[in-house]
């Protein structure tokens, strides 16, 4: 069981007790593992080669039988329960979409819902409507076949597939693995908004611990034999490994990793002075000098971004500040990560990148304070408190 933001429990919708595959030639590959998957949630299993993953995936739906424990699916024994049954209620999305090529998209889409004895109407309508929910136009893909499409949208379609009988829990094998860098990340970014609108439970195979971090809401790291070294958040496995070898599986660069699930705090920002559009320039030089700064932020009266500007513009002669202030490029939205205010900053060449809620202006993230916010985020972790009491000595400078 886990639990939810106001406290009441979430259920199990997975449980592995024990469960354990051993072959007749003594190899094993999966060692009595025990793992727990709330309802809702996604789990990335992630190791290297060898170590269980894809066994541990099809042990669940049974494509693979285990050799000892037991998996349970909202309470039930699966593995006393009748298999086909049991992947009809199952999601199941591999490498390309696993599609059937001799049959179209809509076709294939509707492959469960027509094996459930639904009827052709109804099919082909829930079909339609999961074509549309991950971003294919029914209307062009749908008489298709596979091979007319492109590696991105076979995957998009192996997603809808699995999803058409609307099935409460979704397994995912390597399912971005056969595409291009750049479509993976796109791919990645369509099934975090998909999961946001479905709130199905994942379990993903990846071997990319780039993509368990920016997918799962927990990671379960696996070493030979199936045995699981660590499963927390990607956070925790990122800033205290729980053994050497998932620091050594994660890398060196699991700082700049764990970046990406890092969010701006409000205790992260830093607040240079802030002067108004409609003041005059010898105000805002004014300002600077009592606050011994070189520049400010500059706002609207609604308390929107609309800028800087530094002593040299100050000393210019009259006028508003409004005339003088800098356009600012580097900002990123409340809630945005650590690791996309870093790739703002960088790209920008800037020193500071503004944080907003909208338009309304609510800080700075600077290289000082932006390290101390990851310090702090890694240190909460690991003295097991709360990032508000983390604290961490600042950088001189």
């Amino acid at each position: 069981m886990d639990a939810t933001a106001n406290g009441t429990a979430r259920p199990d919708a997975i449980r592995l007790e024990a469960v354990a595959k051993q072959y007749p030639d003594g190899t094993t590959a999966v060692r009595a593992l025990d793992l727990a998957v709330t309802a809702g949630e996604m789990v990335a299993l992630v190791g290297p080669s060898g170590c269980g993953k894809t066994t541990t995936l099809k042990m669940i739906n049974r494509l693979i039988e285990p050799s000892s424990g037991r998996i349970l699916l909202d309470g039930e024994d699966v593995t006393r329960a009748d298999a086909t049954q049991l992947r009809r209620r199952i999601g199941y999305v591999i490498q390309s979409g696993g599609l059937f090529p001799h049959r179209t998209v809509l076709d294939n889409v509707g492959t469960v819902p027509s094996l459930l004895g639904w009827d052709k109407r109804r099919t082909r309508a829930r079909a339609t409507e999961l074509l549309e929910l991950v971003g294919l136009d029914p209307a062009v893909h749908g008489p298709r076949y596979p091979h007319q499409l492109s590696g991105g949208q076979r995957q998009r379609v192996g997603v809808a597939r699995a999803l058409a009988a609307d099935p409460p829990v979704l397994l995912m094998d390597e399912p971005f693995g056969a595409v291009d860098p750049v479509v993976r990340d796109r791919l990645q970014v369509e099934f975090l908004r998909l999961q946001e609108q479905v709130g199905k439970t994942v379990v993903l195979v990846t071997h990319d611990i780039d993509e368990a971090v920016r997918l799962g809401d927990r990671i379960a790291v696996l070493s030979e034999g199936g045995v699981l070294e660590q499963y927390d958040t990607p956070a925790a496995v990122l800033g205290s490994p729980a053994t050497d070898f998932v620091a050594g599986f994660v890398g060196a660069d699991r700082g700049l990793k764990r970046l990406s699930v890092t969010e701006i705090a409000e205790q992260d920002l830093d607040h240079p002075p802030v002067v108004r559009v409609e003041q005059s320039l010898a105000e805002a030089a004014e300002v600077l000098r009592r606050e011994g700064a070189s520049w400010a932020v500059c706002v609207d009266e609604g308390g929107a971004l609309r800028g800087w500007v530094g002593i040299p513009d100050t000393v210019r002669g009259s006028g508003t500040v409004g005339e003088a202030c800098h356009r600012m490029e580097a900002w990123v939205p409340a809630r945005s990560t650590l690791k996309h205010a870093l790739q703002e900053m960088l790209q920008h060449d800037a020193g500071w990148v503004a944080v907003l809620d909208g338009a309304r202006y609510l800080g700075v993230l600077t290289p000082k304070t932006l390290h101390e916010a990851l310090r702090r985020s890694v240190d909460s972790d690991a003295l097991g408190v709360d990032l508000s009491q983390a604290e961490v000595d600042s950088i001189p400078g």
